[in-house]
């Protein structure tokens, strides 16, 4: 099976405002990452199934337009990153979907 691949990043803000854990008691208020988004997605064939660029163009343009903006960064409230890689993964049809804050840690959501 082959599968692309394609990537793009949103500067975000969310929060986590029920954290109960004191260590991290910082995630309760609104903080910034770069969000990195990476889809995987199964193709019938080596030539251009689907064309990556487009995809992953299509995918960001979707996540700007469907969170509201704040100082430039688009706002996710209370969604972490399972969450995120949930609604790419639904709206894009894909196998796999990767969000990392920062390019470090995050979650992995598969079909």
């Amino acid at each position: 099976m082959t599968f692309v691949v394609a990537s793009f990043v949103v500067e975000g803000i969310h929060c986590w405002p029920e954290c109960p854990l004191e260590e991290v008691s910082f995630l309760r208020s609104p903080h910034r990452h770069l969000f990195f988004f990476r889809m995987r997605k199964a193709v019938t064939h080596d030539d251009r199934d689907v064309e990556i660029i487009m995809l992953a163009r299509a995918a960001k343009l979707f996540i700007q337009q469907t969170h509201p903006t704040v100082d430039g960064c688009s706002d996710f409230g209370r969604q972490s990153c399972e969450m995120l890689a949930q609604k790419v993964l639904a709206m894009f049809d894909c196998d796999a979907v990767e969000v990392l804050e920062d390019n470090e840690n995050g979650a992995v959501v598969t079909k």
